[in-house]
């Protein structure tokens, strides 16, 4: 289904799980988070934003208000049972009904996960830094199974996104395969695959059921945010739920 608000991610989705990111148009903020900002974090005004929420809120249908994370491109992952208000993390974890879990980008990598038999879902913000990290693992190690789809939504692609030596450095530490996610395009500095890095942890982790990881927000300014190409501006929603 296209619209102005969303798009909604090619998956085979059990029944009863839903999910959907959002696209910039539509929305009510003004340059440069036009139109559709969903982050109060980016000194968008703040009735703006929520007007966006509230836009999404009823295009979707959402059974409730999603859960806004505090994201710091670190590993830690939120278990989302007792549903606080706002917690730190990159990614959130629920088995729960009507739970709506978010995470925001403008580059980085949202990934949307969801158990084959529809148990549990999960969001993960994935930045360089969050993946290098273990944000993935740390992830699926939280959902107690591997037994699951994986959908990654849009980011900034490989020919867009240039990194120092000392990212890759980072990356082939953690382990050689990683290596492959790099091209080096001049002295000092590599263009960085994004969906490519993803894919390496999630099959290191026996995760291959992998949907998604065709769209560059960076080449796309109609209808994604970019922080790379314009800095200062808004964010995208990813989101999954159950009901």
């Amino acid at each position: 289904m296209k619209n102005k608000y969303c798009l909604r991610p090619d998956w085979p989705l059990p029944a009863g799980v839903h999910s959907a990111t959002t696209l910039r148009q539509g929305g009510v903020s003004r340059p440069p988070y036009s139109a559709l900002n969903l982050a109060t974090h980016v000194d968008d005004d703040v009735n703006a934003v929520l007007q966006n929420r509230q836009r999404i809120n009823a295009h979707l249908m959402l059974p409730s208000e999603p859960l806004w994370l505090q994201q710091v491109h670190g590993n830690d992952v939120y278990l989302g049972s007792k549903w606080l208000d706002s917690p730190q993390a990159d990614a959130v974890v629920t088995a729960q009904k009507n739970k709506v879990c978010a995470v925001l980008t403008a580059d980085c990598l949202p990934i949307l996960v969801c158990t084959h038999n529809g148990e549990k879902i999960a969001a993960i913000h994935a930045g360089w830094r969050g993946l290098v990290k273990g944000i993935i693992t740390n992830t699926i190690a939280a959902m107690h199974t591997t037994d699951c789809m994986v959908w990654l939504g849009p980011a900034i692609s490989v020919k867009h996104f240039e990194v120092g030596v000392e990212v890759r450095d980072a990356f082939v530490q953690k382990g050689a395969l990683f290596a492959t996610a790099f091209s080096e395009k001049e002295q000092q500095k590599w263009q960085a695959d994004m969906y490519a890095l993803a894919k390496i942890e999630l099959q290191s982790l026996g995760v291959f059921d992998i949907y998604g990881g065709d769209l560059c927000t960076f080449a796309d300014s109609e209808r994604f945010y970019s922080y790379r190409r314009d800095g200062q501006t808004g964010r995208m929603a990813s989101l999954i739920w159950k009901t």
